[in-house]
């Protein structure tokens, strides 16, 4: 075997010597190396120098040996018609690249022609990805992109969102894989606009779907001889609650959701995967199928299907409590038309007895509210807008119905041993001069006085809600938008109709799963209004503004900027430090869409 030409590791070499385990071999550029004889391949029993200028083979000689193991020798005689160490060299080149042939042993398997032609289209493949790859990367080096890079950045928009933990074209591009350097990379290329909100997607919430349904026929109270007042905001066509008078008794109506959503049905999942209604700037995202809303929305037809509560008080005191599924005529209306009749309407006159003692009984039993300034953001047409949000008497009016019928519940669930989850809030830690003045608190006053209030929280004991200043108290008048007041609806459904209804432990259970649900609605809501206030200022730099001071730190000064529902904190001299409640007017210093935060000055 010595003088033999063998491969090893791809390169031609010479055997010089052989010993009882090892070789020497000896290669072009005079490099030797012991090896065994496992670790080469024998080319040629004559050693001449090689190179890799190959002749064309024609392959076709050997398609009747296709999915057959020759030797290296016969191959090379079929390809070249001879048998040299330069074209015993060229037919392992060959076989070394793959494509027609591969080594089984010291043989060599010939491939059929469709296996060929498989790996051609595959490496083909891998060829036309290498260069789109490439195309990608020099793009994004000069901050830009076109349409072929897309499915790139597809990939880079889930690290973004938090959905993914590696896109390979950040590697290439230096930018770290996480969500935060993934979203500034796609800003400043512009994949992302300033306008476009994250949130949604980052935090998993679930896009609309359109699913059919229909309204089962069930048995119903007629209770169409009243005038049913639905209030709303201008435009809006989705009421799900109304209110009338009978007599001395006040009702309450409320879209009848649990008809159509059963618990346990797959609608009750797809509502409580939600949670409840997701209100952003620049969409609403549907706790249950749009479909749902046009079939039960109050005073979308002649008649509207309801579940209705009727009810007597007395100093506040609740009685004779009636639970019905009914059917209502509804007289749509707008807060701002219920403001020109209050005193007028003969009904709200009569309801506003309601609204009085029952105002007055929670005032009695110690509630208490902060009504710090806020305001609602919306964009539309590529502006974002916003604007304090609205008060008025119809409001505070309808508010205090709603809360009323959320106390009758909560009392005609106890009376009939129904499980329910209850909004309950322990009782605050608020000094005696806060509670002195707490309906004529200064703004600094008020932002101080929100650490003495207690989280609320759901339970299916009703213990206390302090705020509202009752003893018990649920949610019950949003089944549309809110899931605990559709897990409440089905309980009452079930129970005014003689079905089971869901124990203890099943409506702890729920509470577990929708509080998850609705931390991510509470944050994407945040984060989605912090997203365009910042926006906002930025489409209107020359913006100024009043700031309230609601706290001092040292040689700081923390301010709330009631215009744009944003706070600060804002360094000044020692001689120059403000003063609670004092009002300075402020700019913008500086905008951090990444951090949804900004940054004022003294104008």
């Amino acid at each position: 075997m010595i003088n033999s030409l063998v491969a090893y590791k791809g390169k031609p070499a010479r055997i010089a010597s052989v010993t009882t385990h090892k070789f020497d071999l000896e290669f072009a550029d005079g490099a030797t190396l012991k090896v065994r004889e496992k670790d080469f391949r024998f080319i040629h029993p004559e050693f001449v120098k090689v190179n890799e200028a190959c002749a064309h083979a024609d392959i076709s000689v050997l398609e009747e040996f296709q999915e057959e193991v020759l030797t290296l020798q016969e191959i090379t005689e079929w390809l070249f018609d001879e048998y040299t160490a330069q074209s015993a060299w060229c037919t392992c080149l060959l076989v070394e690249e793959g494509l027609y042939f591969y080594w089984q042993k010291d043989s060599v398997f010939v491939r059929p022609s469709t296996q060929v032609q498989g790996i051609l289209d595959k490496r083909m493949a891998e060829k036309l990805a290498a260069e789109s790859l490439q195309h990608c990367i020099d793009n994004l080096n000069n901050n830009t992109f076109d349409e072929q890079d897309i499915p790139y950045l597809q990939e880079v928009a889930k690290v973004a969102f938090n959905q993914s933990k590696h896109a390979k074209i950040l590697d290439h591009v230096g930018v770290e894989n996480n969500e935060a350097a993934a979203y500034k990379f796609l800003l400043k290329i512009k994949y992302f606009t300033d306008s476009f909100n994250p949130y949604p997607a980052r935090f998993g919430i679930p896009e609309d779907e359109e699913i059919a349904t229909s309204l089962p026929e069930i048995e119903r109270v007629d209770l169409t001889h009243m005038t049913c007042y639905a209030i709303d905001n201008e435009g809006s066509n989705d009421a799900d609650d109304a209110i009338s008078v009978d007599g001395d008794k006040l009702w309450i109506h409320i879209a009848d959701v649990s008809v159509i959503v059963d618990s346990g049905s797959e609608l009750d999942e797809y509502a409580r995967e939600r949670g409840s209604n997701l209100y952003l700037p620049e969409q609403i995202i549907h706790m249950l199928p749009t479909s749902i809303t046009k079939a039960l929305a109050l005073g979308e037809d002649e008649t509207s299907p309801a579940l209705s509560i009727g009810l007597n008080m007395s100093e506040g005191i609740i009685s004779n409590i009636e639970v019905v599924h009914s059917r209502i005529k509804v007289s749509n209306t707008t807060y701002e038309a219920v403001d020109q009749e209050l005193e007028l309407n003969p009904d709200f006159i009569q309801i506003q007895t309601f609204v009085s003692q029952h105002k007055a009984f929670r005032e009695k039993s110690g509630s208490i509210s902060l009504n710090l300034p806020n305001v609602d953001v919306r964009y539309i047409d590529e502006k974002v807008q916003i604007e304090p949000q609205k008060t008025s008497p119809s409001r505070d009016f309808v508010a205090e119905i709603m809360i009323t019928a959320g106390r009758t519940i909560s009392q005609y669930a106890q009376e009939n041993d129904i499980v329910m989850p209850y909004a309950l809030q322990d009782e605050g830690d608020f000094p005696q001069e806060v509670l002195d003045k707490k309906e004529n608190l200064s703004t600094a006053e008020s932002f101080k006085a929100i650490k003495f209030f207690k989280r609320s929280a759901t339970s299916i004991k009703p213990l206390p809600h302090y705020g509202l200043g009752l003893d018990s108290y649920l949610r019950i008048t949003s089944p549309l938008r809110r899931y605990y007041d559709l897990l409440a609806h089905q309980q009452l459904s079930n129970f005014i109709a003689g079905k089971p209804t869901l124990d203890k432990t099943r409506v702890k259970e729920i509470i577990g799963i929708n509080n998850n649900a609705l931390a991510s609605v509470g944050r994407v809501t945040r984060f989605s209004n912090d997203h365009y206030k910042c926006l906002f200022l930025k489409q209107n730099p020359s913006w100024t503004g009043e700031g309230v001071v609601v706290d001092i730190r040292g040689d700081k000064a923390l301010f709330m900027i009631p215009e744009v529902g944003l706070m600060d904190q804002i360094k000044f001299k020692e001689d120059q430090i403000p003063k609670p409640d004092d009002r300075i007017m402020l700019k913008v210093a500086r905008i951090d869409m990444m951090e949804r935060s900004a940054n004022f000055k003294p104008v």
